[in-house]
């Protein structure tokens, strides 16, 4: 498993919480076939999710303020 510093992680959001969602979103869509944006040595989604924010290739936006999510009725 690569080791990815968590300051690099850091560096490209302002939050662990953030990070950590991000990179859940990001290895839910790596396991359900979305193609790689970097060439990982590991085979864990979690891992490659890391790696990918730790480049730069994912980013995180926040929602605007005052936005309300849609909802199915």
């Amino acid at each position: 498993m690569p080791y990815v510093p968590v300051q690099d992680l850091l560096a490209r959001t302002d939050s662990i919480y953030k990070l950590v969602v991000l990179a859940s979103k990001r290895a839910v869509e790596l396991n359900a076939g979305a193609p790689r944006l970097v060439e990982a040595d590991g085979e864990k989604v979690s891992s490659i999710a890391l790696e990918e924010i730790a480049q730069g290739r994912v980013k995180f936006e926040s929602p605007k303020h005052g936005t309300k999510p849609k909802r199915d009725v």
